[in-house]
């Protein structure tokens, strides 16, 4: 019963940990693109800061998944 529930843990910290990156890239690059046609001239950037903001992000889903697999060895 234990482990069931350790597999449960990691599918929902995977599952959860996956939704705010993923709303929060999809934002990012919708933002930024609009702001390069905007501004053309600053496409360079507008480009670097959105990948760091990209590397953020993942590295919050990339946090879940080490959680999901934790929990999941236990």
């Amino acid at each position: 019963m234990n482990g069931n529930i350790g597999l449960l843990g990691a599918g929902l910290a995977i599952g959860l940990g996956a939704i705010g990156p993923g709303i929060g890239v999809g934002l990012l690059v919708a933002k930024s693109v609009e702001g390069m046609a905007r501004q053309p001239e600053a496409a360079g950037l507008i480009r670097t800061a959105m990948f760091i903001g990209l590397a953020f992000a993942e590295a919050i889903s990339l946090y879940a998944l080490v959680i999901a697999f934790i929990l999941s060895a236990k």
